[in-house]
C-alpha cells in the first residue's frame, strides 16, 4: 500500500470475514483502505460499512485476475474477491481540518488537524492543543501561534525557529521557589512544559505549567492561574488558592 494515500476497489465481490464467527456477502460493493489499514466495505444499503477491520496489521493484494485484498488483524481475517472489477485505484489523501494560512514551502494550504500540516507537501508541525493559530506571520512565512503558560506568547509555528520553551524559561526560569526544599524551580520539558525543582532527583518535586495566565499568589506560596476552568494553583492539587485575598 502507498502511503499517505486511499485506495478504492469496487465490483462484483464476495467478502469473507473470519472472525470467531465466519460470514460471506456476495454483491457489487466499493472496498476502501486507508492508510492506517483501516479496511472499509460499503454497499448501497445505509451508512455503516457491511464488513470492516480497524487498523490491521496487515493488508495485501493481489490484481492479476479482478483482484483480491486480504487484510488480518489477530485472529481476524477480512478477504474481499472480485469476481468482477469495476476499479482499483489509489489517491492521494490527507488529514481534513480547519484552515489556518498558507504553506511557505509549497504554496499549499495549512490545515490544523493534531497539529498543523500542508495539505500538498505534508509538512507537519506539532502545537499544544490549547494554542491559536493567529494571522500574523513570522519572518519565516508561517503563521504564529498564541499559547498561554503563565503569559500569553506568541512565537512562530514551527519549534525550531521560535521554540516555545525558551520563551516561557526566560520569563519563570527559577522564579518560583520549590515549595519542599531551598532549591529553585526550573523550566523543563518532561513530555509537555514543568516547573520542576532544580535538586531533582534528590528533589522530586514538579508541577506541570496550566494554560492560563498569572494572575497572584496561592496560600501555600506558589502562584495562581487564571485558566479555562477558573482559578488554580500551580499544584493542581493545593487546596489552599486564594479567592479575593483570603486563603481557603
Amino acid at each position: 500500500m502507498i502511503d499517505d494515500a486511499i485506495h478504492v476497489l469496487a465490483g462484483d465481490c464476495t467478502v469473507l470475514v473470519d472472525d470467531a464467527d465466519r460470514e460471506e456477502y456476495r454483491g457489487r460493493v466499493t472496498t476502501i483502505v486507508k492508510p492506517d489499514n483501516t479496511v472499509l466495505v460499503h454497499d448501497v444499503d445505509g451508512y455503516q460499512p457491511v464488513a470492516w477491520l480497524t487498523r490491521a496489521d496487515s493488508v495485501s493484494s493481489d490484481r492479476d485476475d479482478g483482484f483480491t485484498l486480504v487484510a488480518r488483524k489477530g485472529t481476524q481475517t477480512l478477504r474481499v474477491a472480485a469476481h468482477d472489477r469495476d476499479a482499483y485505484a489509489h489517491y492521494r489523501a490527507s488529514a481534513a481540518g480547519r484552515p489556518v494560512g498558507s504553506c511557505p514551502n509549497c504554496g499549499g494550504t495549512l490545515i490544523r488537524s493534531s497539529g498543523v500540516r500542508c495539505v500538498d507537501c505534508g509538512d507537519r508541525y506539532a502545537i499544544p492543543s490549547d494554542a491559536t493559530v493567529r494571522e500574523e506571520r513570522c519572518d519565516c512565512g508561517l503563521p504564529r501561534i498564541r499559547v498561554e503558560r503563565g503569559l500569553a506568547f506568541d512565537v512562530c509555528l514551527d519549534r525550531a525557529c521560535e521554540p516555545l520553551d525558551d520563551a516561557v524559561r526566560e520569563a519563570f526560569d527559577r522564579e518560583w521557589d520549590c515549595p519542599d526544599c531551598d532549591g529553585d524551580l526550573r523550566i523543563l520539558r518532561r513530555g509537555g512544559l514543568i516547573a520542576g525543582c532544580e535538586r531533582y532527583p534528590d528533589c522530586e518535586t514538579g508541577f506541570v505549567l496550566p494554560s492560563g495566565v498569572l494572575d497572584g499568589e496561592c496560600g501555600c506560596g506558589l502562584p495562581t492561574f487564571e485558566t479555562g476552568s477558573g482559578r488554580r494553583c500551580l499544584d493542581a492539587t493545593c487546596e489552599r488558592v486564594v479567592e479575593a485575598g483570603i486563603a481557603r
